[in-house]
């Protein structure tokens, strides 16, 4: 526990922008992240070495811990404007769909509210992370229908970056295996945000 807080602060608290605020987030997300580091579908040099003596039930225990601390608030002043319109536009492109009203989130969807602002802008500027979340969210939005992801029977995926399937594949597999459902990759000159890097529709019978 005393090197999982070196980092991510006391009880789950992280002080350093760059470090996720782990008090308060979802068991289950906490839970997979460090699974995949343990299994290398994830990638960092400073999680990796730490999760890669954790057993199933260090992982669990950890993920109830963290979930269980109570969330602080951090120092970073919004804007009032910057705020309204980022309501606005959550509402558009629908992010409470899957990380909820309160962005508290959901099972394996992270819970984003009261986060570092500068970890948030990393993670949306950050393709894997991106690719990672999409599927996350489809994973979520099929079980949601009584479905599984072995439901799904075809999947186009939009990159604003051809360079990037090199990254999608493994994290694909982990989520569809290496026996995945028809597909088309597609090179797009931007999607409806700037910042996203990945759009997936997935079509799936339930």
């Amino acid at each position: 526990m005393q090197v999982c807080t070196a980092c991510h602060g006391p009880n789950g608290n992280s002080t350093d922008p760059q470090y996720p605020v782990l008090a308060g987030q979802n068991a289950r997300y906490i839970y997979l992240q460090l699974r995949d580091f343990k299994e290398g579908r994830r990638h960092d040099p400073q999680m990796d070495p730490m999760a890669a003596s954790l057993t199933r039930d260090d992982m669990l225990a950890l993920a109830d811990f963290f979930s269980k601390q109570k969330q602080a608030s951090t120092s970073f002043k919004a804007d009032p404007a910057k705020v309204a319109a980022g309501k606005k536009k959550t509402d558009e492109v629908l992010c409470p769909m899957c990380h909820l009203g309160e962005f508290a989130g959901q099972n394996e969807i992270p819970r984003v509210a009261g986060q570092h602002y500068a970890y948030v802008k990393k993670q949306l500027g950050d393709f894997k992370a991106q690719a990672r979340a999409v599927f996350q969210a489809v994973k979520a939005q099929v079980e949601a229908g009584g479905g599984t992801m072995d439901s799904i029977v075809k999947i186009n995926t939009y990159l604003t970056d051809i360079r990037h399937r090199a990254d999608l594949v493994p994290i694909r597999e982990e989520f569809l295996g290496k026996k995945s459902p028809a597909s088309t990759l597609v090179a797009v000159a931007a999607l409806a945000m700037p910042e996203w890097l990945i759009e997936i529709e997935a079509v799936a019978v339930l």
